[in-house]
């Protein structure tokens, strides 16, 4: 075991810690104290890669939007900015799959919207510029150089470094990629998607596309959601997550939390966890070892609530599973094929 590696970021001038730090908890389920606290210590344990958006925390409301990057901002006073590699989103179109509660519901991907969200996030942050600027949600049916154009022009003014998708597909990145390639754009050097021992849809289709063009992976949700914790195993417990969302969350929230707690996530939660226990492991130190040893991942996105919670998670820095770990954990989902659809 090693320290904490750093990886370039696609095949731009970015190298970052091969663990970023999320922060969508912080201003609901942590509060400033406790999110200021998490930054640090993230800080001294060699992580220098933080990801946000201008919809958090979540749940996105409209009273709270943007407050996460406030503090975020505020955090960032103290710290010598070129120290930090930070990442924000902005928010997909508002007819998708999900409404943001900003702009009045009426976000889009277009050059009106791209520059307010951008001047809103670089206010809240108190910077003049972003490592990595992410489409937070892709809207396949609108002309991809109609963002691309105004993405391309925020680096050229020294606003943004990168740029980067998240929650897209094999389309959504080869698109992209054309549609830069066409037009002399700036290309995208990374995609963030939901990825973990629960959810290896990743390394087919989309792990092709992303070695053959060198764009980079951020997984997040490397513990499905805390399911790999083994927290729901027994039953649904009380207060986490996916229970309330199971419980008064609307129809998309419920729909979440089946696809993430489910027969057979908790199926194989559990042999994962047998696996991790003969490693002597805790199993989010596994899953987050796992979900960074993947030549197409620049760094694996992890959130906590509280930064007493770190502490696994930072066992997973510079750790290598050797290939018979790896061969059992193939083994399970081989035969628990994809417990989260």
């Amino acid at each position: 075991m090693g320290g904490m590696e750093k990886r370039r970021l696609g095949t731009s001038g970015i190298v970052v810690s091969e663990i970023c730090m999320g922060t969508m908890t912080f201003g609901t389920q942590a509060d400033k104290e406790e999110s200021f606290r998490i930054m640090d210590e993230s800080i001294e344990s060699g992580i220098d890669f933080f990801d946000t958006a201008e919809v958090y925390p979540v749940p996105p409301t409209e009273e709270l939007a943007g407050l996460t990057e406030e503090w975020v901002g505020e955090w960032l006073k103290s710290k010598p900015r070129e120290s930090v590699i930070l990442a924000t989103k902005v928010a997909g179109a508002a007819h998708g799959w999900f409404c943001p509660p900003i702009r009045h519901g009426k976000a889009a991907l277009d050059r009106v919207h791209l520059r307010k969200a951008l001047e809103g996030s670089l206010s809240r942050l108190g910077t003049d510029y972003v490592d990595l600027y992410q489409i937070h949600w892709p809207d396949h049916g609108m002309r991809a150089a109609d963002t691309l154009e105004v993405l391309d022009e925020f680096v050229k003014e020294g606003k943004v470094r990168a740029i980067g998708l998240s929650n897209d597909d094999s389309y959504g990145v080869m698109k992209s990629l054309w549609t830069s390639d066409l037009g002399g754009m700036t290309r995208i050097d990374s995609i963030q998607n939901n990825f973990s021992l629960n959810n290896r849809r990743d390394e087919h289709e989309l792990a092709e596309c992303l070695r053959r063009e060198n764009v980079s992976l951020l997984p997040y949700s490397p513990l499905a959601g805390g399911v790999l914790t083994g927290k729901y195993n027994d039953g649904v417990p009380d207060g986490a997550r996916f229970s309330e969302y199971l419980t008064n969350g609307g129809a998309r929230q419920r729909a979440m939390a089946t696809r993430f707690v489910n027969d057979r996530t908790i199926a194989s939660t559990k042999r994962f966890g047998e696996i991790a226990k003969e490693l002597d492991l805790n199993v989010t130190t596994l899953a987050t070892a796992w979900s960074k040893q993947h030549d197409f991942v620049a760094a694996t996105i992890v959130g906590v609530r509280a930064a007493a919670q770190m502490e696994p998670i930072l066992k997973a820095a510079g750790l290598k599973l050797d290939e018979k770990t790896l061969t059992l954990i193939d083994e399970v989902s081989n035969e628990i094929k994809y417990p989260m659809g």
